[in-house]
């Protein structure tokens, strides 16, 4: 169980680094990003080419969906999914 610890902190800590560089902005995990507007049509797909390539999966165009990418707990658990 500690990997997976790990690999949680990990993807939150990259999340939340990335997010608060495209968006000049501090967030945490739990924070609206998109109701907040924090992430607007241009970051999120910059973010989204940062975790295709970090964590190696394919995030199809009709999956940016406030549902999966509201937040970043939310993006965490689609991550996970798509592994």
């Amino acid at each position: 169980m500690i990997t997976i610890s790990l690999q949680e902190n990990y993807m939150e800590e990259f999340l939340i680094s990335k997010i608060e560089e495209l968006t000049f902005t501090s967030v945490n995990k739990e924070q609206s990003l998109w109701s907040s507007k924090i992430l607007d049509s241009i970051t999120i797909v910059e973010l989204v080419v940062e975790i295709e390539g970090e964590f190696s999966i394919s995030v199809p165009f009709n999956e940016i969906v406030e549902e999966n990418f509201e937040t970043v707990t939310n993006m965490m658990k689609y991550i996970t999914s798509k592994k």
